[in-house]
């Protein structure tokens, strides 16, 4: 099972939600649905935000049972 760490990463962000919505071309609900895991970004916007965030792509979630 695949979980969202996103909304972790912008809560401990530099960046306002505002200005990641802007660099990545999406909507305010684009970026709440991927920091719930309701939805997930295409490849290339989750590499585009792991840059952003300056995190590895892998950082974006947490993978099978694994405990943080």
């Amino acid at each position: 099972m695949v979980k969202s760490k996103i909304g972790i990463l912008l809560r401990t962000s530099k960046y306002k939600r505002e200005f990641i919505q802007k660099e990545l071309g999406i909507t305010a609900n684009t970026l709440s649905n991927w920091s719930t895991g309701k939805t997930y970004p295409t490849i290339d916007k989750a590499y585009e935000l792991a840059k952003l965030l300056d995190v590895n792509i892998t950082d974006l979630y947490q993978w099978g049972n694994q405990e943080e």
